[in-house]
């Protein structure tokens, strides 16, 4: 008696925590103290079902590791500079992760070494030459470090891009990585593919560069460029007209800042003109860092760049103090708003280039939706029917564990926030049959024992003692098989898995725990004398 009313407390436990986990999908409203305690999350619809949009990307993890070489060659003039060591040239050799030092003469000075071993750790020394009287040394960063760069650049990358997704609003995103440098995405619902892709695969990389005054509009357009100096495209609303104009400025190559220390970005709305532009504020080191460089250069022209092309290059007429700035363009209001989400997820640490890409339909996904509802009734149906037919009673008893199999079932992908498919659909459906699989045993086990002349309650002990072993192992065997496919499967299989697996779990619970303590109140507490099977 003890043991049955444990056994009566777990199944409600169960059932309350099953029906807690699906009251959302149900669309039911609940308190608003509820938000709090209870699970909020609905059953996730995937691509096939909802519609929407299927990307695979690959992060050009190499690109970050071409930019960790051109941050070290920045920073080796700028140690090289403050302990006045003399040299000619330093570079980061393109699309490589080395950098080239070259020095005046053919001596290569004594400290030069030692400078590398204390304080650039991560690059090894390679060969050191002299071409045209001049000595050049190869630097490179090791391979250890390159790699640890890569594997860096795709975790950071994912990141990113689901930070942006999540601001972008797009309801129950799949984002998970795909081999070491790939990242699967997919989307249901999304109504604008080409903003989502433009979104996703924007870099973002925010750069505050100084213009180069002294360079001539000639020497822009025609070359001649001092060594330090890169020419830029600038696009610049002009008022007069109402039209962008796109030039050229020169701008100094050295970055002295870029966006890592913006912590937020936000859309306003410039009183003047009434165009949208982004406000962005930085973290306490990034507003003295940018605090510092206004306050060097005023009266100086400074440029916005992001992504390679400059927005902005205002005149600092004093030293801007506070951690504030503004990026302004000719925006729409959708485009400063897809700016300021990227600013504030940050920028990808390498460019992504999209291998596959994939547009489901919403009514592909409301005809899959449809069909494999209607099989699943259609499919159920049959079962609750054949097994009152042939098992009475019983029949009843297990067409109530297969329903309550069902609603576990659903829960169990509420609760584990796991996305329904079309083949998980067919999971459930095959879940039906196997659900009452277990019960056909435990019957037919009961059937001999009734038949051999025991009491009913000597056979039930009976059926569901030898029959139980027997359950557990065909289900636990199939279990196994299920996880191996959740782990290595991708996109269908995967979805088929999940609710084999939590199918599997709930059936052996209906089909052990929830018929036996039925069979158990009516013998016990209803004291019946016969079974109806």
């Amino acid at each position: 008696m003890k043991d049955m009313k444990w056994r009566a407390v777990l199944v409600v436990l169960v059932i309350l925590a099953g029906l807690v986990y699906l009251a959302p999908t149900a669309g039911l409203k609940l308190p608003p103290w509820s938000t709090k305690v209870l699970p909020q999350d609905k059953i996730h619809l995937g691509l096939d079902l909802l519609g929407g949009m299927h990307l695979v990307l690959e992060v050009e993890t190499q690109k970050a590791v071409e930019n960790t070489a051109e941050r070290y060659a920045q920073d080796l003039k700028d140690t090289l500079r403050e302990k006045r060591i003399p040299f000619r040239k330093i570079a980061a050799v393109q699309g490589t992760a080395e950098i080239q030092v070259e020095f005046a003469g053919a001596e290569q000075p004594g400290e030069f070494r030692k400078l590398i071993e204390d304080q650039f750790p991560l690059l090894t020394l390679g060969i050191s030459e002299v071409v045209d009287g001049n000595r050049r040394a190869q630097l490179a960063i090791t391979d250890k470090e390159a790699a640890n760069i890569r594997k860096l650049a795709a975790e950071q990358a994912l990141e990113t891009i689901r930070n942006r997704i999540d601001q972008f609003g797009v309801s129950e995103p799949d984002i998970r990585p795909q081999g070491e440098d790939r990242i699967l995405i997919q989307l249901p619902g999304i109504q604008d593919p080409q903003r989502a892709i433009d979104l996703i695969g924007k870099t973002a990389l925010l750069e505050f560069k100084m213009v180069a005054e002294d360079v001539t509009s000639e020497q822009v357009d025609k070359g001649g460029l001092p060594a330090d100096v890169k020419v830029y495209s600038m696009k610049r609303y002009d008022a007069a007209s109402g039209r962008n104009q796109e030039s050229k400025i020169a701008l100094k190559d050295r970055t002295l800042m870029t966006g890592e220390y913006i912590t937020e970005a936000q859309v306003r709305i410039d009183s003047q003109y009434n165009t949208p532009y982004v406000a962005i504020e930085f973290d306490p080191q990034g507003g003295r860092i940018f605090e510092r460089i206004t306050g060097d250069n005023v009266k100086k022209r400074m440029a916005i760049v992001l992504d390679g092309a400059v927005y902005s290059a205002p005149v600092i007429q004093e030293k801007i103090g506070g951690g504030r700035a503004s990026i302004t363009g000719n925006f729409t209001m959708e485009e400063a708003r897809d700016l300021a989400i990227v600013l504030r997820a940050g920028a990808l640490p390498a460019p992504v280039k999209i291998l596959e890409e994939r547009t489901v339909g919403p009514s592909l996904g409301k005809d899959s939706i449809t069909k494999g509802f209607f099989s699943m009734l259609v499919g159920g149906i049959l079962v609750v029917v054949f097994m009152v037919i042939y098992y009475k009673g019983s029949g009843f008893i297990a067409d109530f564990a297969l329903l309550l199999n069902i609603v576990l079932i659903l829960a169990g992908l509420a609760a584990f926030k796991a996305t329904l498919t079309l083949p998980g659909i067919a999971g459930i459906i095959l879940t039906i049959g196997m659900a009452v699989d277990a019960n056909v045993l435990i019957f037919e086990r009961i059937r001999e024992e009734l038949r051999l002349g025991k009491t009913p309650r000597a056979a039930l002990e009976a059926g569901y003692g030898k029959a139980t072993i027997t359950i557990l192992d065909a289900n636990i065997t199939t279990l196994i098989a299920a996880l191996v496919m959740f782990q290595f499967g991708t996109g269908p299989v995967k979805g088929f898995a999940v609710t084999l697996s939590i199918g599997i779990l709930a059936s052996m619970f209906t089909a052990i725990v929830v018929t036996r303590l039925i069979y158990d109140y009516l013998l016990i507490q209803r004291r019946m004398r016969t079974i109806s099977i």
